[in-house]
């Protein structure tokens, strides 16, 4: 599986077999990732053979299991460390706020690995057991025991401060609190210990029992309700980020209204509507699938696609996609992708494996915490039994101290805050038509210093149009509608773009004949007529030094130059270029405005390229460069200590892109290969959302850098103020889930950009 082509023939044959549930295609790694429900994938493998390709398979299959208690980094610790030395267990991937984990696994493995989880007290549920919406909306936990605990705490808090009761009535309220909120933490907490893990629900297990212990119970019961009521909030908090990510699905309506093959209309689901079917959408109302218009001219709404603010006219043989708004007129359109492969379900996909790759900061997060907690947890240790050894120091008041250092342990800030912040950004850029591959380049992107783009089709618009006439004999209109009337006979880019230039009809030419090298001739009107190049008008003799000084004038502003003549002068000039986007000013004057340097990038002449790049604004411009030229000069740059991006069509900027520390693919809806391997796909083909994507890459890394900051420095301060005995354990909870729910508001904050 080398190329798109591959990919196309498989992804036709698979899709159409019984029981494949997805695809999912890697084509750089030649790899494919199928859910299936069939008893065993050799009929997948069967079908790929029958296509002339081998396939081999890494694994028994792939399992995508959804598990509704996993809601913050402790429990995906927890199952990580669980799953991760199971034999036939590989690629673990956590999705952590779709609540989702998927792995390979061999022939026996996929069963342990599910009694591995259920071990751990959660309920697995496999994709294929009835799943199906990616993103889960669980049902809400009833706040009664929340509301009992909260007022039993306070009345024991009063009760022991004002001492209107016997101890006995304290000990029973807060017993009534720990009871009512903290079962399910006792609960978590006995499996972590178990599994030697040291998570936020065995810390806060060890703390509330030592409390109880030593005999403070209004305290062991505050905590316990503070910890619940901050895991409330937080569960609330993360769910914000969910809902960003669901309301991309909530994009494509259930039903469409399709032609079936006794001519009727009839709703049916879009999940079922086959490849080829007709379909009507009415003003108003929201296209299901990807399409190519049949009949009808209206205007649609790409916003939440491609992120255009303008409605875009939509007429016969363009193409529709699915979750877009039909806003005037009726349309018919034809299907050009299933369901589970229109542009939305793969701008869908690539948020959710995005969200599954670990960014650089969350990893250092990661790995940090691994070596915190246990270090702390000895701390308090520590603290609990030296002091008293060596230096005679009350048992109580230092067991006391430990236990409150216990609380404040937790890494819980530290740990959410990455995911949280990450994943705002790239649903922020999903909604700007900006479709992010991982959080490893929504963090690399602020490290920007150098931008090298394509030109046809990155700045230009990739398609020929006559930017000047200079008539030199004769009737300015009538010279033109002979060129014209020339120029419709040939298939050649310029021929067609001085062809369309012209409103008047094509005359009738005879004698048509193309001129190989030069251009073509024929007959009008009985008079012989050329349009060609400079070489063919100095082969007829036709070159003046007015002519020649016209001819150089026009080519060092980039243009093509074509000349009409008859057969005893030069009648017409016409200069064809692809004319730059207007947008593209726009976005390199905000890249400088970044301070990113710009660079083109063209196979065309070094005159074009010049041309184009002072028009557009760019610093430096490369021409007559092959696709390995490019990659060569983005090396360069590296060499040079220069981070580099690099803006391309997705296909021939291959190598560049590969090579570029983030690949940018314009044009990318509708372009599977685009999408497939491009680090960042710009939705349209709008330069402008590269200057956004920095700066929103810049203000995630300011806001991971602010969470860490928190996280670590209240964190130090309360060990500090612990440590010197000033600290009680609610005050230790406040400091845990206090600063875990100040980082992910901050991080949720990008949802607003």
């Amino acid at each position: 599986m080398d190329c798109p082509t591959e990919q196309t023939l498989i992804q036709n044959s698979l899709e159409k077999m019984p029981g494949v549930q997805r695809l999912e295609f890697n084509l750089l790694q030649r790899t494919l990732g199928v859910w299936h429900e069939l008893p065993q994938p050799q009929p997948i493998v069967d079908a790929i053979a029958a296509l002339g390709l081998r396939a081999e398979p890494l694994a028994d299959g792939r399992a995508r299991v959804r598990i509704e208690q996993m809601d913050c980094p402790t429990e995906e610790r927890l199952i990580r460390d669980a799953l991760t030395h199971l034999p036939g267990i590989d690629n673990l991937e956590f999705n952590l706020l779709q609540r989702v984990i998927s792995f390979e696994h061999g022939p026996q493995s996929l069963e342990a690995a599910l009694a591995a989880i259920r071990a751990l007290g959660f309920e697995p549920r496999l994709e294929s057991e009835g799943v199906e919406t990616p993103v889960a909306v669980p049902a809400a936990k009833p706040w009664w025991p929340l509301a009992l605990g909260a007022v039993t705490a306070i009345a024991a808090e009063l009760v022991h401060f004002t001492q209107a009761a016997p101890d006995w009535v304290v000990a029973g309220l807060a017993l009534v609190a720990i009871l009512s909120n903290g079962l399910g933490v006792y609960r978590k907490g006995w499996i972590a210990l178990k599994n030697f893990n040291l998570n936020i629900n065995a810390l806060m297990s060890i703390a509330v029992t030592g409390a109880v212990l030593i005999g403070q119970w209004p305290e062991a019961a505050m905590v316990m309700v503070l910890f619940s009521l901050a895991e409330r909030i937080e569960a609330y908090s993360l769910d914000r980020a969910r809902r960003a990510i669901r309301g991309l699905l909530e994009l494509t309506p259930e039903r469409a209204t399709v032609q079936q093959t006794d001519g009727a209309w009839l709703e049916v689901e879009v999940a079922g509507v086959a490849m080829g079917a007709r379909v009507r959408v009415r003003p108003g109302e929201r296209i299901g699938l990807d399409g190519e218009v049949l009949s009808g001219n209206s205007t649609v709404d790409q916003a939440p696609i491609t992120g255009e603010s303008l409605p875009v006219e939509k007429k016969p043989g363009d193409a529709l996609f699915a979750g877009t708004i039909n806003q005037e007129g009726a349309l018919e359109f034809r299907v050009t992708a299933l369901a589970g492969s229109s542009t939305l379900a793969r701008i869908i996909q690539a948020v959710e494996e995005a969200q599954g790759a670990r960014a650089p900061t969350q990893r250092f997060v990661d790995r940090f915490s691994r070596i915190y907690t246990p270090a702390v947890f000895l701390l308090a240790l520590a603290v609990a039994v030296l002091p008293p050894l060596l230096f005679s120091a009350g048992w109580f008041d230092w067991f006391y101290r430990a236990l409150v250092l216990l609380v404040v342990a937790c890494p819980c800030a530290l740990v959410i805050s990455t995911p949280v912040t990450i994943v705002s950004g790239l649903a922020a850029a999903a909604r700007k038509g900006i479709l992010i591959k991982g959080g490893v380049y929504l963090e690399s992107g602020r490290t920007l210093d150098c931008l090298a783009l394509d030109k046809t089709g990155t700045l230009t618009h990739g398609k020929p149009v006559l930017t000047d006439f200079v008539p030199l004999s004769g009737d300015g209109e009538a010279v033109q509608a002979l060129a014209a009337s020339l120029a419709s006979r040939s298939d050649h880019p310029v021929s067609k773009a001085v062809a369309r230039a012209s409103e008047a009809p094509p005359q009738a030419v005879e004698e048509f004949a193309a001129l190989p090298g030069h251009g073509v001739r024929g007959v009008i009107e009985g008079k012989r007529y050329h349009l060609g190049n400079h070489r063919l008008v100095e082969s007829l003799g036709l070159c003046s030094a007015e002519i020649e000084a016209e001819l150089e004038r026009l080519e060092r502003l980039g243009r093509t130059v074509v000349a009409l003549c008859d057969e005893n002068r030069t009648l017409g000039l016409f200069a064809v270029a692809d004319t730059l986007k207007a947008s593209s000013r726009e976005a390199i004057a905000e890249l400088h405005a970044l301070g990113v340097e710009t660079l083109m990038l063209t196979g065309d002449n070094a005159h074009t390229a010049a041309a184009i790049a002072a028009e557009a604004g760019i610093d430096q411009a490369r021409g007559d460069l092959l696709p390995d030229d490019k990659r060569a000069t983005v090396q360069a740059l590296q060499e040079q200590g220069r981070h580099v991006g690099m803006v391309g069509d997705g296909i021939n900027d291959a190598p560049a892109l590969a090579r570029a520390q983030i690949g940018f693919a314009m044009a990318a809806v509708g372009t599977d290969t685009a999408i497939e391997t491009a680090d960042v796909a710009l939705m349209d083909d709008d330069l402008r959302k590269i200057p956004q994507f920095i700066r929103l890459s810049r203000r995630t890394g300011r806001l991971l850098r602010q969470n860490i900051a928190l996280a670590l420095g209240i964190k130090a301060i309360f060990l500090a103020v612990t440590l010197a005995g000033e600290a009680t354990m609610w005050m230790a909870v406040f400091a845990d889930m206090g600063v875990s729910l100040l980082v992910v508001f901050n991080g949720l904050r990008l949802l607003r950009d």
